[in-house]
């Protein structure tokens, strides 16, 4: 099991339901020991993402105006963040959509609705597979 200051202790959360940031970043940050910064849209997140510098990008895949898979891309053509893995969250879980979700870069995906308990152990996890 990695631990928080390995490598994803700055964690950066797009997503643009209000209650699930705020249940995941709790989750993150109380039980996981992350440093966590969200984001309400992908184009939010792409201004926020050069500053905070994150270790990882949780990302929703469904939101309106630039959705995850289009933040994604946006997120590799910036310099500054081209290289941090990204992880999808979502609801849209048939095998194909979690094959698209991987061959655009992802390194998981991770169900919706999640178990607050255990998100920062199954990020974990997804990282220690890639």
């Amino acid at each position: 099991m990695l631990l928080p200051t390995d490598r994803a202790a700055r964690i950066l959360y797009i997503e643009d339901d209000p209650d699930i940031r705020a249940i995941a970043e709790l989750a993150l940050e109380d039980v996981g020991g992350f440093t966590v910064r969200t984001c309400e849209s992908g184009e939010a997140g792409l201004l926020e993402a050069p500053g905070f510098a994150p270790d990882l990008v949780l990302l929703d895949v469904m939101m309106p105006g630039m959705d995850g898979p289009e933040t994604l891309q946006a997120l590799r053509n910036d310099q500054g963040v081209r290289d941090v893995p990204v992880i999808f969250m979502t609801a849209r879980l048939q095998e194909s959509e979690v094959d698209h979700y991987l061959r655009l870069g992802a390194l998981g995906v991770i169900p919706k609705p999640f178990d607050p308990m255990t998100l920062a152990d199954t990020i974990r996890h997804i990282l220690a597979d890639n």
